[in-house]
């Protein structure tokens, strides 16, 4: 029984913060008409990896978002831990609540 609970509960939203170079980023700009400045900008992402193994594979290109690959600069735990681990649906259902809550907040937020 223990081993189908684990197989369900693989999957991880994170969230990773770029570089404020990403604010030149037109895509970027329009996606985030309210940011406020003093926020942080982030990525936010989901994963059946961990998050520190898909952050590592962002930054090295592989199946990586091109602004997490060029301005991703660290991974914001406190923004995404409380969630995880999760089943799949869950995890892309939060993935995009995740989003949404961090843009209303003020975030620049681009999701993957």
């Amino acid at each position: 029984m223990s081993r189908g609970r684990e197989k369900k509960h693989r999957h991880y939203v994170y969230v990773i913060e770029l570089a404020r170079g990403v604010l030149y980023e037109r895509k970027f700009q329009k996606a985030n008409p309210h940011y406020n400045p003093e926020k942080p900008c982030v990525y936010v992402g989901m994963t059946g990896l961990t998050p520190q193994v898909r952050f590592e594979r962002h930054k090295h290109g592989v199946k990586s978002n091109k602004f997490a690959e060029k301005y991703g600069v660290r991974l914001l735990p406190q923004l995404y831990e409380v969630y995880n681990p999760m089943p799949y649906e869950a995890a892309r259902e939060m993935e995009v609540e995740l989003a949404v809550s961090l843009r209303e907040k003020g975030y620049g937020v681009w999701q993957g």
